[in-house]
C-alpha cells in the first residue's frame, strides 16, 4: 500500500515520528514535509503547499495534526477522489497554553476542531489526549450563542482511536554505560525548555535539595529556541559543581550516555500530550519522577504510582524520599511497560489501522 504522511511542521519530535514510521513500515511510505518554523502560518497555509507538493495519489493519506485539514481537501478532491485521509494529533491547540506572547484565542483550536470533523478517522497519541481533546471541543464550541454543533463532538469520537507515539528504544542500546556507585545520584530533567513544561519548579525544587544538604548532580538538557533563559544563570548561580549539563545536547550519543549515566528522569510538566523524554529515560533504567496527571499515570505501573508519581508540587517531597534511601524500585517492570511503545510494535499497529481504513473505502 502507498502512503502520504503529511507534515507541515517537519521537525523535532514530529520529524522523529514520520521518519519513524517510514522506517519500521511494511507499506511505502512518502513524507510530504515542510520546514519547522513559523508554525503559525504552517497551520494557517501550509495545506496550500503540501496540496501543491503532493504529486502522487497514494491509497491512503496519513496527515499531522498542524495542517488544516479542511484546505487540502477543498484543493486536492478532483486529484484525490476518494483517498481516505486520517489526522494523527501529537498535540492539539484547543488545550496548548498560550504564554505571554501569544493572544490568538481559539484560532488555531478551531482548525483542530475543523479538520478532525473533515478526517476520515482521527488518531491520537495517548488515552489522555483523545479524552482531553473531547472535553476542549465542549468548552469551545459552548462558547458559540447559536448552531454549536455540540452533536458534532460524538461524530469525531466514533471516528477516533488511541495509536501511541512509537520509540525507536534499540538506537540507544550501543550507548550504554554503566550507572557509578561511587558519583552522587544523577537527576536529569529532558524537556523542551517552554512555560508549559514548568521549569521554575524543577529548578526550585533543586535547589531546596541542596540546602538541605543532599548529594546529588544535576543534568538540564531540555532544547531552547530563545536566548539563554534567566533560569539557567540561577541555577548556575545556585547549583554550581551539581551541573553536569546545561543546556541542549546536539550529540545522540552523547545524550543516550547521560540517561544510562541517570538515576532519575523528571518531569514538572503542566502540559504533555505522550510522554517520549520520560520513556526514553525509563528504557535507559531511570526512576521517573512525575506529576500525578496529563498522560504520565499511563506511562508506569499501578502499584509504583505512590512512587513514582507526586500530587500538586509536591516534587521535592518525592524525590528526598528517593535520596533518603527509602524508597527502592526495580526498574525492569518500568522498561517493560513502556516496551509496548516500540516501533517494531507500534508500527504494525499503524500498517493496519490505515490498511483497514483504505478497504473500507476501496472494497
Amino acid at each position: 500500500m502507498n502512503i502520504a504522511i503529511l507534515e507541515p511542521y517537519y521537525g523535532g519530535s514530529h520529524k522523529t515520528w514520520a521518519d519513524g514510521y517510514k522506517q519500521f513500515s511494511t507499506h511505502n511510505i512518502k513524507l510530504i514535509t515542510l520546514p519547522a518554523q513559523f508554525w503559525k502560518w504552517r497551520m494557517q497555509g501550509g495545506a496550500i503547499s503540501l496540496a501543491r507538493l503532493l504529486d502522487f495519489k497514494p491509497d491512503v493519506i496519513l496527515a499531522s495534526s498542524m495542517l488544516d485539514l479542511s484546505i487540502f481537501r477543498s484543493l486536492t478532491y478532483k486529484q484525490l477522489g476518494d483517498v481516505p485521509i486520517a489526522m494523527y494529533f501529537h498535540e492539539n491547540q484547543l488545550s496548548y497554553p498560550q504564554n505571554q506572547r501569544q493572544h490568538h484565542g481559539w484560532r488555531y483550536g478551531f482548525i483542530n476542531y475543523i479538520s478532525a470533523l473533515v478526517a476520515d478517522a482521527n488518531f491520537f497519541n495517548s488515552p489522555y489526549h483523545l479524552q482531553d481533546f473531547s472535553e476542549q471541543l465542549s468548552r469551545l464550541l459552548k462558547h458559540f450563542a447559536d448552531y454549536n454543533e455540540l452533536q458534532t463532538i460524538d461524530t469525531i469520537r466514533d471516528k477516533s482511536s488511541v495509536l501511541t507515539v512509537g520509540i525507536n528504544f534499540a538506537q540507544f542500546d550501543k550507548y550504554q554505560v554503566s550507572q557509578s556507585e561511587d558519583s552522587p545520584p544523577l537527576i536529569v530533567w529532558n524537556h523542551r525548555w517552554e512555560e508549559d513544561k514548568n521549569p521554575k519548579l524543577f529548578i526550585d525544587s533543586i535547589i531546596e535539595l541542596q540546602r538541605l544538604g543532599y548529594d546529588f548532580r544535576v543534568a538540564i538538557t531540555g532544547e531552547n529556541f530563545q536566548q539563554e533563559p534567566k533560569l539557567f544563570q540561577y541555577a548556575r548561580n545556585e547549583l554550581n559543581q551539581k551541573i553536569v549539563q546545561l543546556g541542549y545536547v546536539d550529540s545522540f550519543a552523547d545524550y543516550a550516555q547521560l540517561l544510562w549515566e541517570a538515576d532519575y528522569v523528571v518531569s514538572t510538566a503542566y502540559q504533555e500530550f505522550f510522554g517520549i523524554s520520560i520513556c526514553e529515560g525509563i528504557y535507559c533504567q531511570c526512576i521517573p519522577i512525575l506529576p500525578h496527571r496529563l498522560n504520565y499515570p499511563n506511562l508506569v505501573p499501578q502499584d509504583v504510582h505512590s512512587q513514582c508519581l507526586y500530587k500538586k508540587d509536591k516534587l521535592t517531597a518525592l524525590l528526598k524520599h528517593h535520596l533518603d534511601g527509602k524508597l527502592q524500585i526495580d526498574t525492569a517492570p518500568l522498561k517493560a511497560k513502556i516496551a509496548q511503545f516500540d516501533w517494531t510494535i507500534v508500527a504494525m499497529q499503524y500498517d493496519t489501522a490505515l490498511s483497514e481504513l483504505s478497504h473500507q473505502f476501496h472494497q
